[in-house]
């Protein structure tokens, strides 16, 4: 993952610190973002390959983000992984509908991060 470019966006400092110390370790390059209005001014400025995004947070909710990102041609490349601890079927469904490339529920298990990670790393 060397030379790629990773968003987190999430509001709790507990977990943006390990996510940002686990991307590190799969050789990312780290950019944090804590509300949703950061997440989007963070995509317009550093073009991220990958952006872990949060659904509940301030300013804009992690479906408004996504929203945005899709709509802006620069950044709809980026790749979308949502981690929130929401996971009824309907709130799924309208994560992948705004764009979303994946979702995780947590508490997730690393293993199952990375290897969404890597499978939407190496998706041209």
């Amino acid at each position: 993952m060397i030379g790629k470019r990773v968003l987190i966006v999430d509001d709790e400092p507990g977990i943006v610190v390990s996510l940002e110390f686990l991307m590190e370790q799969e050789g990312f390059t780290v950019t944090v973002a804590r509300d949703g209005r950061a997440a989007v001014e963070s995509v317009r400025r550093h073009a991220p390959d990958l952006i872990l995004l949060d659904v509940m947070l301030p300013h804009l909710s992690g479906y408004d983000v996504c929203r945005e990102v899709r709509a802006d041609p620069a950044a709809r490349s980026a790749k979308i992984i949502m981690l929130t601890a929401r996971g009824r079927e309907a709130e799924i469904e309208h994560g992948l509908e705004v764009g979303a490339d994946a979702w995780l529920t947590k508490p997730f298990a690393t293993r199952d991060l990375l290897a969404q990670v890597r499978r939407l790393v190496a998706a041209p």
